[in-house]
């Protein structure tokens, strides 16, 4: 089961793609989220780099949940997760201009 804080911080993430900063770095993030809610995406890339973070989530009704780090270790999703801020002044789906 993830801690309640890597919960809190997941929950932040925007359905579709966004930016922000990790460690002073610019990154996008493309987070996808099922329509039960029982699985979360993310794929995040550093836009000045070659860093990405990647990982499902699988919520297991009661029992929790179970993350699937790609290629990587649970430790580097969870410091991303926590750390990442997202852009302030990004516009909302509802607020982009036609």
């Amino acid at each position: 089961m993830e801690s309640a804080e890597f919960e809190r911080a997941l929950a932040m993430f925007p359905d579709g793609y966004s930016e922000g900063i990790y460690e002073g770095q610019r990154y996008g993030v493309t987070y996808r989220r099922s329509d039960d809610g029982r699985r979360i995406s993310l794929f995040a890339r550093k836009l000045a780099g070659t860093d990405i973070i990647s990982f499902n989530l699988y919520r297991l009704g009661t029992d929790g949940a179970s993350l699937k780090p790609c290629e990587m270790s649970a430790e580097k999703v969870r410091a991303f997760v926590l750390g990442f801020r997202r852009d302030s002044g990004e516009l909302g789906k509802d607020d982009q201009d036609p």
